[in-house]
């Protein structure tokens, strides 16, 4: 059959077969979904507003020269609109129904040749290469999923991101804000993060329980000089406990027993690194507690507590840990 040389290469034509009572969906209106089901439990929500797809892709600058990443791309109202404009838009979409959907909604387009359809769970997929992501993301992997994006190499010029309204309002938050979390600090540490605009439920079929906010997230170029693994580490202890004083969080046994060990397991490191070991007792291991009370009073820090510290206090004090043998990773 000759709609078979239109399909996008990563999906077996074959899929097309599936299709069933899902409807032709090049008759379809441009906000229709064409009679596929769509399931809560997966965050399924299509955008139906297009006046808020044109402004996403305004906001993204998306031009002639770029591929475009689209996650969870559902029947392609976003997608459709991105192929006008870009070079190549890579969608990656986890439900089988919302493939073949695209896939007979672009067959046999002009566009069909600029679209690289990926069935995959975005999460466990080894993205290939994309300077601008522009995505209706699914709530329940929005944190993990802008992780992802924020670890990418190489790194891509901006995401623009419709994500539910709060999980925006934390990517966004400032110290001394309610909402300021390891989330704020995370993505700030790694991107600059901008609250485009608001999108009400309505614009969305079903509508959401909640309304959503779309976001722009841009990386640091270069990256901050930090240890990511490290600085996730102090964070995450500091924001376990959010309201209490970093003293009080740092008296904790279980903190200071982690600390212990982290500390064992880097002078064991350090240790190995002799030509002959054996002839070399392990140093002795200093008093944690002692040296986190030091580092705490030394620096100010002590009183603190989490949610009234910005980046560059986090980045302070974990250069002072670390440059007293103090660590967060084991």
């Amino acid at each position: 059959e000759p709609h078979i040389h239109a399909m996008p290469k990563t999906v077996r034509p074959k899929q097309a077969s599936k299709a069933g009572a899902a409807g032709t969906a090049a008759a379809a209106p441009y906000h229709r979904h064409v009679g596929v089901e769509l399931h809560h439990s997966l965050g399924q929500h299509l955008l139906k507003n297009p006046l808020v797809t044109a402004a996403m892709i305004e906001k993204a600058g998306v031009k002639s020269t770029d591929t475009v990443l689209e996650i969870g791309p559902g029947t392609g109202n976003l997608t459709l609109k991105l192929l006008e404009i870009a070079k190549k838009v890579i969608a990656v979409e986890h439900d089988p129904r919302m493939v073949v959907e695209l896939q007979k909604r672009v067959q046999g387009t002009e566009f069909a040749h600029k679209l690289q359809l990926i069935h995959s769970d975005v999460l466990k997929l080894d993205l290939p290469f994309f300077n601008l992501c522009v995505a209706n993301i699914p709530y329940q992997i929005s944190s993990p999923l802008v992780f992802k994006l924020l670890a990418h190499k190489p790194r891509f010029r901006c995401a623009v991101l419709m994500v539910q309204r709060e999980f925006a309002l934390r990517l966004c938050a400032k110290a001394g804000d309610e909402l300021y979390c390891r989330l704020s600090v995370n993505t700030q540490l790694l991107s600059k993060v901008d609250h485009l605009m608001k999108v009400s439920k309505n614009s969305f079929r079903p509508p959401p329980k909640v309304d959503s906010s779309v976001v722009r997230l841009e990386p640091m170029h270069p990256p901050p000089p930090v240890n990511f693994i490290e600085w996730d580490g102090l964070v995450r202890l500091c924001f376990n406990r959010k309201n209490k004083t970093l003293s009080a969080i740092f008296r904790q046994k279980p903190v200071l027993q982690l600390m212990s060990d982290n500390l064992k397991t880097h002078l064991a490191m350090a240790g190995g690194m002799n030509d002959n070991p054996a002839e070399e007792a392990m140093p002795e291991v200093p008093d944690v507690k002692e040296i986190v009370n030091s580092v705490l009073e030394d620096s100010g820090y002590g009183e603190q507590r989490s949610t009234k510290l910005e980046l560059d206090d986090f980045m302070a004090l974990l250069a002072k840990f670390n440059e007293r043998g103090l660590h967060f990773s084991g």
